[in-house]
């Protein structure tokens, strides 16, 4: 017959430490974790554009907006062909070119919008010449602001001159330092 259990001995001395076994099995996926906390925006640090014109435009109308049908540089397609304006996506501030001939015997006279007021004028007298007219500026935008040319009709023919197989009329744009730097 056997007895009953004696009292526990005291523990051993370790023995030497094995080789590590097999990995485990995999096991099951746990729980969703709390939300963490919010990320960077995902917007754009570059912004840039370059368009031109090679079509004559004459001003029918007291404003007219002026479009453009060449496009050198777009970037993420900010500025619109069909309205020639362009939308700021990143606030910051931006250089802005404008580049025109002048039609002989013609006045010129186009405003640089911001939004729906004048930023600046490019404006040249009728001339027996046609020359070369710029205007650059640079100006702090805020998301959503869109800049764009127009032509101003006053009591004289009003028009910029082009050809089909050339590019007279240049705009231009590029982000200098975003607000968020």
């Amino acid at each position: 017959m056997k007895g009953e259990s004696g009292e526990k001995g005291q523990s051993g001395v370790s023995g030497k430490e094995g080789i590590p076994g097999q990995r485990g099995y995999r096991g099951r996926k746990g729980q969703k974790g709390q939300i963490g906390l919010p990320g960077n925006s995902c917007k754009h640090v570059y912004e840039a554009f370059s368009v031109g014109r090679k079509k004559v435009l004459h001003s029918n109308d007291y404003f007219q907006d002026v479009t453009f049908d060449t496009e050198f540089v777009n970037l993420y397609k900010h500025f619109n062909m069909f309205t020639g304006r362009f939308s700021c996506y990143v606030a910051g501030v931006y250089f802005f070119n404008l580049n025109v001939h002048t039609w002989n015997f013609k006045e010129t006279y186009l405003h640089l919008m911001r939004n729906d007021q004048e930023a600046a004028i490019l404006y040249t007298q009728p001339s027996d010449r046609s020359i070369m007219q710029s205007q650059s500026l640079m100006l702090d935008l805020e998301e959503g602001d869109e800049v764009w040319v127009r032509m101003f009709k006053r009591e004289r023919e009003n028009a910029i001159y082009s050809e089909e197989s050339d590019i007279y009329i240049t705009f231009n744009g590029h982000l200098i330092k975003p607000t968020d730097d």
